[in-house]
């Protein structure tokens, strides 16, 4: 099974284990699983940037943090960078990554922190509904 594939339901398994407990989906909500690998080095910058810039941005643009993690095990833990995010729908997703991408800040942010070059090299975007059993709605 690809490492990917892995550390994709690892994730999840953990956020339904920490996250609180809710009686039924919102209506339309949706869940998106990245992954993002970094260029070699990069990892403490893109950490560095999500932690003091990247999460509060989302939160202006309707993206719920759900959870992040990195990988214990080498490689990946030397370059990658998995978090779940949820939407209020499909329709909204596209909506909160257009206004993120356009947001001044995000630009400043972005631009500033890459000065030294991209941060990172692959993103990988998986958009999911949660089952009725799911402990995380």
């Amino acid at each position: 099974m690809p490492i990917k594939t892995v550390l994709g339901f690892a994730a999840l398994m953990a956020a339904s284990t920490f996250a609180p407990r809710a009686a039924a989906q919102q209506p339309g909500r949706v869940f998106e699983l990245r992954t993002y690998t970094c260029n070699p080095g990069k990892l403490p910058d893109l950490l560095a940037r999500f932690r003091n810039h990247t999460m509060t941005i989302f939160k202006r643009h309707g993206m719920t943090s759900v959870a992040y993690w990195v990988p214990q095990d080498t490689p990946n833990s030397q370059n990658t960078l998995i978090y779940v995010i949820s939407h209020a729908s499909r329709e909204a997703a596209n909506k909160n990554w257009e206004d993120f991408r356009n947001d001044p800040e995000w630009q400043r942010v972005q631009k500033e922190s890459e000065a030294n070059g991209k941060l990172v090299s692959k993103v990988d975007s998986v958009y999911m509904d949660a089952t009725d059993f799911s402990p995380l709605k």
